[in-house]
């Protein structure tokens, strides 16, 4: 309940941050993915009844609420939306709030389905459930009572950037959120302070997309260059959505379906290959312990 819920003072949001190896990273599940996991249990579970809940570990990021069964059985899931890399299971009397962390999945599967090792936790629709999976506990799962208003205010939520696809977001709003930090421009994409859910992979082949290098200091984007780039992420955002997302080795679908964008990335974990529009050598440097991938000819 957003009354009770704080965010403890040793840790920080869902971020995915954490040491990689570029070749074999283990990326958290980036908006584009949580979208196609949106769609598919929009598809599959909305307009549903809830008929059990089964809770098999207390505590991922934040603990799972106990009294979940007690909330949520015998009503009606009346939609499945997105906020950012946030999952919105929307109830008449509130919402259920899930992140993926940084490498979990939700299916949809057979009630029979014997459960593995890192199911922590089934929400069962009769002839079908939704079964979360989370090695690495990484993840959350968290009421939202309907009395405290829209889950849109709770902590988690509220200071959340502008959506990509939102009319909000454009090369103006981008351009005013650079002003006088000089911090670089990915890391400026990766705070989610100014648009949300672009990612490190997004976040990469946006800025090919739109020539600008990942170090530039975000105070030096013109005004045509932050509209170049609004208009890269919404295409790159576009484009890996309708490839199913990215898997580089956890993510599926609701239906365990795998996404294949990052066959067709220009320049994300291609370090040393050529550079698809100019044959360049693709660099890699880090840039608080996140690869950053970028052809030095073709982003200036």
């Amino acid at each position: 309940m957003l009354a009770s819920f704080t965010l403890p003072g040793n840790q920080a949001r869902p971020s995915g941050r954490g040491r990689q190896n570029p070749r074999h990273a283990v990326a958290m599940p980036e908006l584009p993915e949580v979208e196609v996991v949106r769609r598919g249990l929009s598809a599959t579970a909305a307009g549903r009844t809830l008929t059990a809940v089964v809770r098999r570990a207390p505590k991922l990021r934040w603990p799972v609420p106990d009294d979940l069964a007690g909330h949520l059985v015998g009503r009606v899931l009346r939609s499945v939306d997105r906020r950012g890399k946030y999952l919105l299971l929307s109830f008449d009397h509130g919402c259920l709030i899930v992140h993926l962390g940084m490498s979990g999945s939700i299916a949809w599967t057979r009630p029979d389905t014997p459960a593995r090792v890192h199911d922590h936790l089934d929400l069962a629709f009769g002839d079908g459930l939704l079964r979360l999976n989370d090695p690495r506990r990484f993840g959350a799962v968290l009421w939202h009572d309907g009395a405290h208003g829209s889950p849109l205010s709770h902590p988690l939520l509220a200071s959340l950037g502008v959506e990509p696809f939102s009319e909000a977001f454009d090369g103006a709003l981008l351009h005013a959120a650079t002003r006088g930090r000089r911090l670089a421009v990915k890391q400026l994409l990766l705070a989610g302070s100014a648009v949300v859910g672009v990612g490190n992979i997004y976040a990469s082949e946006s800025l090919f997309r739109a020539g600008i290098r990942p170090s530039t200091p975000a105070y030096r984007l013109s005004r045509p260059r932050c509209d170049r780039l609004a208009q890269a992420i919404r295409e790159t955002l576009a484009a890996a959505i309708a490839a199913g997302g990215s898997t580089l080795r956890d993510f599926v679908s609701s239906d365990g379906a795998s996404g294949y964008f990052q066959l067709e990335c220009f320049v994300y974990d291609r370090a040393g290959q050529p550079c698809r529009r100019c044959g360049s050598p693709v660099r890699m440097r880090r840039q608080q312990q996140r690869a950053t991938y970028w052809c030095a000819r073709c982003q200036t």
